[in-house]
């Protein structure tokens, strides 16, 4: 079995556009999931080369270097946590970065560091803020449960944190008109 990495690759309808491009291609997979494709089969230089242009033309993009994949992983392992899972965190980001990955996160942490100009850290606030700005334009949970679900110490932190990257409150955002989220693969 081989693992390709595919870039930009952050969310269920991204794994669903990668698997039919996969079927069309008639390249055999043992499973999709953000950002991983793992084949039964090694692809030939031909076959990597046409799946490669039909996936950039769609949007994404292999990852050959391996620590561009490290790099990834990291990411997708947070917006998966994030935006997707409805438990809250029982570790703290760093020991399940490190049992996920098999890496020592201080490692894990230079590498993020040098190849995206930001911390580990700062990259998982933001897809809190911005599922925190999700949760809000569906008005359907209170600043309160919004906390909690996203594990926030409190509502008074949720609140500091969320000014602190969009320069607004929670309550302004919520009363704003205009769309103030980002895409995932854009932060």
């Amino acid at each position: 079995m081989v693992t390709l990495f595919i870039k930009n690759m952050v969310c269920n309808r991204c794994v669903m556009v990668v698997q039919n491009e996969l079927e069309k291609l008639g390249i055999s997979f043992v499973s999709i999931k953000l950002g991983e494709v793992t084949l039964e089969n090694d692809l030939s230089i031909k076959e990597k080369e046409v799946l490669e242009q039909n996936l950039t033309a769609i949007g994404f993009r292999l990852i050959d270097s391996k620590k561009k994949q490290v790099i990834e992983q990291i990411k997708n392992l947070i917006i998966d946590l994030v935006h997707y899972q409805d438990t809250s965190l029982k570790h703290n980001l760093s020991e399940l970065l490190s049992k996920e990955l098999q890496f020592d996160y201080n490692y894990l942490s230079n590498l993020f560091s040098e190849e995206e100009n930001t911390t580990i850290e700062k990259y998982f606030i933001a897809q809190k803020i911005e599922k925190v700005k999700e949760l809000l334009a569906y008005d359907e949970l209170s600043l309160s449960e919004i906390a909690q679900r996203l594990n926030y110490s409190s509502v008074a932190y949720l609140s500091n944190q969320f000014k602190k990257v969009t320069g607004l409150t929670p309550n302004h955002f919520k009363n704003l008109k205009e769309e103030k989220r980002k895409p995932l693969d854009n932060l």
